[in-house]
């Protein structure tokens, strides 16, 4: 690690942009893997660009590298931070603290530290639902919120225990990811086989995410012996998070909402959603894209962040 600050740490290795592969060309020329010390939990983000502040959260089981595609245009209009939650990739993995309210807190005392007291953000799937407990929460840090592929638990009507081939295939992992112990038992040593079974399943066909991104993301849980607890933790505080969300909904969220669906994923779901809890939401479709739009469709990915402004 180089060039501590107060708060701040510039850092390489594994996990940071100077190590995971494929990258767009000139990308470890603009944009810089660094930890920053909230106060309470160190996080890693990856941050270039200049302009308005725009947070990126994405989901389970990824970590900022979800963002590699989009974030090079992005950073010609935005201040981009990609961040990793705590308990993902090169963030402090602390034994609690994985329910949306403490995580929400995080991501405005993360900005705040950065200098951005205001911010846009776009959250894709557990991301989206942190986007969602801050717009809430924290209604004065944002300017507006970009949502995609996800249902948001206490919010979202629950699918039945007895669904369809196809919907059991992309949720069943909720129950199991919840378990207290079994889930780590039987995974662990198998985190491939389970993890990329998962993208292949929720993705628009089963290739279309690359074997490399698959393989960094399997590695961000490999690498960290407290890594695949943690995987787990945003599941298993799934009671405390659904409680949180019923009280949410008592405050209607007032800032212009994007809401983004793969057209082979979640489709209008999404939008359906945001419209029990937002007055102002915008819904769209993203096509050729499953569970990933970011990395299924960038450039449509794209599109859609820069014309919602």
């Amino acid at each position: 690690m180089t060039k501590p600050t107060s708060t701040r740490t510039t850092i390489d290795g594994p996990g940071s942009v100077t190590t995971v592969p494929h990258l767009p060309s000139g990308f470890t020329d603009r944009f810089t893997s660094t930890l920053v010390d909230t106060g309470t939990v160190r996080l890693h983000v990856v941050t270039g660009g200049t302009g308005p502040a725009l947070l990126l959260l994405a989901g389970w089981p990824q970590t900022w590298y979800a963002w590699r595609h989009v974030m090079p245009a992005l950073a010609e209009h935005f201040t981009v931070i990609a961040a990793e939650p705590r308990g993902v990739g090169l963030s402090d993995k602390p034994d609690n603290g994985y329910d949306t309210g403490t995580l929400a807190r995080d991501m405005v005392d993360l900005m705040a530290a950065l200098g951005h007291d205001r911010f846009t953000m776009v959250g894709h799937d557990i991301g989206m639902w942190t986007a969602y407990a801050i717009a809430t929460d924290h209604p004065q840090a944002l300017d507006r919120v970009i949502v995609a592929e996800a249902a948001i638990p206490g919010l979202t009507p629950s699918a039945p225990i007895f669904s369809d081939d196809l919907v059991n295939s992309k949720l069943w992992h909720f129950g199991f990811n919840r378990l207290p112990k079994l889930n780590e038992i039987l995974v662990r040593g198998h985190e491939y086989e389970f993890l990329s079974e998962q993208f292949r399943t929720k993705a628009a066909t089963r290739d279309a995410l690359p074997e490399h991104a698959i393989h960094e993301y399997v590695d961000a849980i490999t690498r960290d012996p407290a890594a695949l607890r943690t995987s787990f933790e945003f599941y298993r505080a799934l009671e405390t998070t659904m409680a949180q969300n019923v009280q949410r909904q008592l405050a209607p969220i007032p800032i212009p909402i994007l809401a983004i669906g793969g057209a082979l994923g979640l489709g209008e779901g999404v939008g359906t959603t945001m419209r029990l809890t937002g007055t102002d939401v915008t819904t769209l479709l993203i096509d050729k894209a499953g569970h990933y739009p970011a990395e299924e469709n960038p450039e449509a990915m794209i599109e859609a962040i820069l014309n919602f402004r």
